[in-house]
């Protein structure tokens, strides 16, 4: 199903301290997505990120296993309508 679609995932694992922001937001500029990254006070990676279906879906598969150094336990996803209130994809803090 085409279309814009907005993705709230959050990733559970060993996903802090390995580049897991920096790769996401790599990934995520790189299929035309805008949104953020962000650590997590309970260790956890926070991401939103909207675009079209099929490259957000890209991202969300590739945040199944993140950098090489990380280890996802788990990724919770919910599917959103887009907001469009990003110009670009960024990391937070």
């Amino acid at each position: 199903m085409p279309g814009q679609v907005r993705l709230h995932a959050f990733i559970y694992g060993y996903v802090q301290g390995v580049n897991f922001r920096w790769y996401t937001r790599r990934e995520a500029s790189a299929l035309g997505l805008v949104g953020y990254v962000r650590n997590r006070a309970d260790g956890s990676v926070e991401v939103v990120a909207e675009g079209e279906r099929e490259n957000v879906q890209q991202l969300l598969t590739w945040l199944y296993h993140g950098p090489s150094e990380a280890v996802v336990d788990r990724v919770d996803v919910t599917w959103q309508s887009p907001t469009n209130e990003f110009s670009r994809f960024e990391v937070r803090y």
